[in-house]
Order: C-alpha cells, then structure tokens, then sequence
C-alpha cells in the first residue's frame, strides 16, 4: 500500500469512527421505555383531603428499590414512609404521613423498566389549594450526565468487541485457516475479546450509578455494586464474563494448538472448534437478547432467540469484514487467496439473508404500524440503518465483481523456511545461483557467514533476506489491480460498518415505536388539571372505518362547579387537526346518579368545537364520554374520568 492509500485509508476510517461517536454523543440520555400512564393523585389535581398513599401506574413492569418513589411537601421534605411496593399489574404505592397540610406536593420516581433501561420523572398534587411556592428537583436525567455518556460509549465498545471476536473468528475457520497462523489477524481476534471484556466490567460497575444517581463517584461504591448483581443486567453482564473466560480458551486453541496441528489433525479440531465457539457466541449474544428489548414486550419467547440469530449474523457478516480487511492490508506474509474471499463473500450473502429475516420480525414487533415507522425516534433510526444496509449490500457487490476477477500472485516460500534453507549450504548455493545478483551476493554471505563459525552474523543476513523477501512478495500483491480493488471496496465497508454498528447502539437504547405510541395513548387518555382548575383530557379513538383513528381533547375552563367554557379539538394520530361530520360530548356523575347531561359544541374551525355556559352542578369524579362519527355509520365513543369541582 502506498503512503498516499495509507493516508486516505486512516483519514476515511478517522472521520467514520468521529461521525459514529457524534451519532452515539447526539443520542443524549436514554429514552425511558416505561412510560407513566396513570397516577392517583392525578398530575396537577387539587384534593380536599390528603391521600393516605400516592400510587403510580406505568406501561411495564418496572424495577423499584428504596427511596424509588418520593413524595415531597411544599418545604421540600419527604413525607412518605416505608418502601415502595406492587399492588398488582405495573401500578406500585408508597404510603405518605398523616396530617399533611395543605399546598402543593412533588411526587418523584427514578425506577428500572423491564428491558434494563432507567425511568425518570417528576409531577406534582396539591391538598387544599395549590401553594405559592413548590419543590424545585434537580434536572439531573435518568441516564444522562458524564455517567450517561461512558455507559453508552461503553454499549458501543461492547458490541463493536463482540463483532470483531466472533467475527474474525469465524472467518479464519470457516474461509480461511491459514489465517491461524497469521499475526495480524491473531492480534485483531485477541483486541476484540479484551474490548469486550474491558467494556463488561465497566458497564459492571457504571450500571449502579447509571440507574440511580448518576454520579461519577458511585461507580467504585460496592454496594451498588452488589444491588446491580441482583438484578437481571447485572446476572447478564456477570453471564457475559464468564462465556469470556470460555472464548478465551477457544481462542488459545485457534491460535495456538490448532495451528501447530497437520492438515489431517486440523480437520478434526476444526470440527470441534466450530462447535464450541458457535456454543459461546449464541450464548454471548443471549446475555444481550435476555436483558434488554428482546426479552419484554410482545413475543418475547420467539424474539428472544430471534435475536440471538440477528447478532451472530451482524458479527459473522462485519466481524469476518473486518478480518477480511486485515487480512488484505497487514497479511504480507501470507496474502489472503481468492478462495477465501469467496467463501467470505458467500458466508457474509448468507448473513445479510438471515438478517433480513430477522430484521423484518423486529421491525414489526418494535414498530407495530407503519406511522411509527416515520414518527418516533425508534422508527427514524430505523430508515437510518436501513439505508446504511441497502449501502453496506452495495459496495459489497463491488466487491464481489473484484473478487470474481481476483488474480492470484506467485508465492513464494515463506521467510522461516528460507531462513533455515540458508543453513545448508548446498542447496543454498542452488537456491542462491538461480536468484538475482543482489540477492546472489547476500545467499553467499550468508552461506560463508555460516561456514566461518559465525552464527550471530548468520542470522542477521537471513533476517535481511527474510524481510527482502517479504517487501518483495507484498509489491507483487500490490500489482494486482484487482487486488487493489477489493482492498479499497472493503474499506469502504468497514467504514460504514462503523457508522452502521454505531446507529444499532442508539437503537437498543431508544424506545421502541410501538411502546412509545402505546404509551401515548394510554397516557393522553388519563386526565390532567392544571393548578389553575383548567381541565385537559385527551382519548384516542378508531372508529374502524376509513380515515378513522384520532384523538379527541377536551378542555373545560375553569372545571368547577356551574358555568365553564368547553373547547373540543379532533386531531390525527400525528397531531394534524381534520374534520369529522358529528362530536357529542356527555357528562355523567354515578356516584350521584346524575346524567349523562348532553352537550353538542358549535364548529369553529377545522377540528374545533366549542360550548360556552356548560353547567357542572355538582363536584365529584365525572365520567366525561365523547362521541365522534367520522362518516355515515363509522362512529366511536370514548371515556375518561375526571375531577370537577
């Protein structure tokens, strides 16, 4: 390779691993994958009396330890007892202190979801009348801050290890042995398990102060550390060190005894290698499956092992890239045959099959719609490496017309056995007579160096004509310009596997589309007060026909006892107002036996509606249900309790 390809090699490879770590330093903190669906006391209501208890309802499961929910008063002082417990489902309690006083309270939780991601947030209540002044939290983000970005370069470091292990690996055994013996590839194999075990035990130790304070100084405390071991990231990264401990040995034995062995003896150990490190791989890639998006949600019996196949496909496909790479640029003793690209070529077309099939069933298992698709960050990432693949397939296609065109160099003997030739001086004065006169000359030195009893002056000339060899050999390689050509096409692969692998990153930390609408449905159908009495409610709706999902907010104005202000918007499910032929609202009080009272707003503009001097003759927990038809026989009603009064 000459200076001008090195240069742009390492300057194309610099701006691919600066454009990966913008994308991972732009994803910012975590998305939080359990979303706060419901609260009692609702956000923003005014009770009469303080509540016994604040419970909170999320979207999943989620992970609770102590001071995990924390209710503070209008000084800022906690007023809930206990731990927080389950009731049942994905609602959890904490009980407060008798005697409250009146004024507004902070209700604030940091917890776990189920796919090992923490949730933050905060909301606030009042008792009595809102107060004048109210707690003020830190803006410190679950996920977020100096801990947030190492725990995440950490993910990055952590797969990227994975992929170029396993990879590299697998493509020394399955499309080219002699690359056991191969230094280069022996040192790119060894870098990617210590990468990944480097990064386990950093994230290890972050995974404490990650889901909790966020602190840089809690990541040495130890007993985080031991509350981490407990939970189900903690076993799974735990899992992850000790099949590292495994890889390790079967990498021993690739680079060590497997090399050694004659080709006979290498069959059968190749047999038996295949077999165990295809064992230790799923089972690394199932230490992710089981921890994180693929073990919750929809499926998750079938999307777990699901997973496991798209992981050891991504590492079979850019980990052997990788090798591929390393093979073509450091391998000047033992250049990488056509026959091995070959087999690569057809081992990463299998890869890309498998991760196709795999791909779809996550998209539609993360997405659930095709809106998603362009609406949620999840669904955004998801075009994004979409379009690095369709690119990644295409400058694999170059590479393949390189291959199929591929010429094989003249090889020649390798350094070690010209070195020991140099020893017997009859055939190396054979050897050396059929050579050039500069090599000629430096065979009979080396010969008569040997003859004279000197062997340290032996040894250097051989070490001499072994690198003259190897400069030699490397500038036949480099004379094929197909050869050239599949060097610079597999780089450019490499470089946007590295773009590629970054964006899978910030997918497995971002919520996945279908939670996401989910949760905003379920939590725009939950009731909000402001502490100004103004009441907010927003329902989806579908009323199975044509054009027919939507959402429907209602705002009442001042939500008390006699005349109040009505505005009704209709909006799509992305937040584009439209027009529907019919919306009738009720309101009915069962607690009192009162109603439903009909009201039918007037049309204002495009999606809204509005009634003044609605009549609310009583306070108590209304049951308001709103009525939209969106054609002819296409019609839905919906409900939602609110606080009136």
């Amino acid at each position: 390779m000459t200076p001008t390809i090195a240069s742009r090699a390492r300057m194309l490879v610099l701006l691919l691993l600066t454009a990966a770590g913008l994308l991972l330093a732009g994803a910012g903190p975590v998305s939080a994958h359990a979303v706060l669906t419901g609260s009692d006391p609702q956000q923003g209501a005014v009770v009469d009396e303080a509540p016994d208890r604040v419970s909170l309802t999320f979207s999943e499961e989620v992970a609770i330890s102590e001071g995990a929910l924390r209710v503070l008063d209008p000084d800022g002082e906690r007023v809930d007892t206990g731990a927080p417990g389950s009731v049942g489902g994905t609602t959890y309690v904490v009980k407060l202190r008798t005697g409250l006083k009146d004024g507004t309270y902070t209700v604030s939780y940091q917890v776990v979801s189920a796919d090992s991601h923490p949730v933050a947030g905060a909301y606030t209540f009042s008792v009595g009348a809102p107060s004048a002044t109210s707690v003020s939290l830190s803006d410190q983000t679950a996920g977020g801050g100096a801990v947030g970005v190492l725990y995440g370069f950490g993910r990055y470091v952590s797969y990227a290890g994975f992929v170029v292990m396993v990879g590299g690996a697998a493509f020394v055994l399955a499309c080219w042995q002699r690359g056991a013996g191969v230094r280069a590839v022996q040192r790119l194999v060894v870098s990617g398990w210590l990468a990944l075990t480097a990064a386990t035990l950093a994230l290890l130790l972050m995974r404490g102060s990650y889901t909790g304070s966020g602190k840089v100084g809690d990541i040495c405390d130890l007993n985080l550390l031991g509350d981490v071991l407990q939970t189900k990231t903690g076993a799974a990264l735990v899992s992850r060190l000790l099949l590292l401990a495994a890889a390790a040995l079967f990498i021993a034995v690739l680079f060590g005894a497997y090399d050694k062995r004659e080709d006979e003896e290498k069959r059968d150990l190749a047999f038996g290698l295949a077999v165990g490190g295809t064992v230790v791989a799923a089972g690394l890639a199932a230490s992710w499956a089981m921890s994180e998006h693929a073990s919750t949600g929809l499926q998750a019996g079938i999307a777990m092992p699901v997973d496991v196949v798209h992981l050891l496909a991504v590492a079979a496909w850019l980990g052997g890239l990788t090798a591929l790479l390393t093979a073509l640029y450091r391998s000047a003793e033992t250049p990488v045959d056509s026959a091995a690209v070959h087999r690569f070529s057809r081992l990463a077309f299998g890869s890309v099959l498998a991760l196709v099939a795999t791909g779809i069933y996550q998209s539609w298992r993360q997405l659930g719609s095709w809106s998603a698709l362009t609406d949620t960050r999840y669904g955004q990432l998801l075009l994004i490496k979409i379009g690095l693949v369709v690119l990644l397939v295409g400058v694999a296609w170059i590479s393949r017309r390189w291959t199929a065109q591929l010429t094989e160099t003249a090889s020649a003997a390798s350094p070690k056995q010209k070195a020991s030739a140099s020893a017997a001086p009859p055939k190396q004065k054979a050897s050396a007579s059929a050579a050039p006169p500069k090599q000629k000359a430096k065979a009979e030195e080396t010969v008569a160096a040997a003859s004279s009893g000197d062997p340290a002056r032996a040894a250097q000339l051989a070490r001499q004509r072994a690198a003259m060899d190897t400069a030699r050999q490397k500038r036949l390689r480099d004379a094929d310009p197909h050869r050239l050509g599949l060097r610079r096409s597999v780089l450019a692969e490499a470089g946007v596997a590295v773009v590629l692998l970054a964006v899978t990153t910030a997918l497995t930390s971002t919520e996945p589309g279908r939670t996401e609408q989910e949760a905003a449905r379920a939590a725009g159908s939950a009731a909000a007060v402001s502490p100004g009495g103004a009441l907010a409610l927003d329902m989806a709706f579908d009323t199975g026909g044509e054009d027919g999902k939507g959402v429907v907010r209602i705002e009442l104005d001042p939500a008390r006892v006699g005349g109040n202000e009505l505005h009704v918007y209709v909006q799509r499910p992305n937040g584009r107002a439209f027009d529907v032929p019919e919306v009738k609202l009720a309101f009915t009080l069962e607690s009192e036996d009162i109603g439903p009272l009909p009201v039918v707003p007037d049309h204002i503009t495009t999606g809204h509606w509005s009634a003044n001097g609605v009549q609310i003759p009583m306070a108590g927990d209304w049951k308001i249900a709103a009525t939209v038809r969106t054609s002819d026989v296409d019609q839905a009603t919906v409900s939602k309790n609110a606080q009136i009064g």
